[in-house]
């Protein structure tokens, strides 16, 4: 397996079609890790639909992998990717079973952040998180990102407006976006 970027038992590397049944297996089997917090993709047109989302220029996606292995272990999305002044874009992930709580999302969120910022030449990376969220705050935590903010009824997520943390990190000084 090629691998964008590798750190100990975690690679990243770009989502593809025939990522299809194992990406919606883990899903489909992570689904109750994940409610209420997001809804990953777990039927076909969802993951089609997906992947035409994060080739667009203002996204980009990343499976964290398992290189023991090369199962799919979870995932992170950058949106709303803009360029000039900003260089920034918004950070989201989850890690499927059996894989949360092993490190392997800190890892592998560690990872696409330091690819966007040295090879995607991003400055600045914002993960909005929920309150209650607390395994996706300590992964954030863990990699240096700071809390800037709280932004009430910010997303509309499993039927309802829900309220966010904005958690923040930039580029460190001598990235090529720095």
């Amino acid at each position: 397996m090629r691998y964008l970027r590798t750190a100990g038992p975690v690679g990243i590397r770009r989502p593809r079609p025939t990522d299809e049944a194992e990406f919606i297996a883990a899903a489909r089997r992570s689904r109750d890790l994940h409610h209420p917090w997001l809804s990953a993709p777990d039927d076909p047109a969802r993951y089609a639909a997906y992947l035409a989302r994060i080739r667009r220029r203002d996204h980009a996606g990343y499976l964290i992998c398992d290189r023991g292995s090369d199962a799919i272990a979870g995932y992170v999305n950058i949106s709303g990717i803009l360029m000039g002044a900003l260089r920034g874009g918004y950070l989201g992930y989850a890690a499927f079973l059996p894989y949360s709580g092993t490190g392997h999302a800190s890892a592998g969120v560690g990872l696409v952040v330091a690819h966007a910022f040295e090879a995607l030449g991003l400055h600045r990376l914002e993960a909005n998180i929920q309150p209650g969220n607390e395994p996706s705050r300590r992964v954030a935590r863990k990699l240096g990102f700071r809390l800037e903010g709280y932004s009430p009824d910010y997303l509309f997520i499993d039927g309802a407006w829900r309220d966010h943390e904005r958690w923040a990190i930039t580029a460190p000084v001598g990235t090529a976006a720095a």
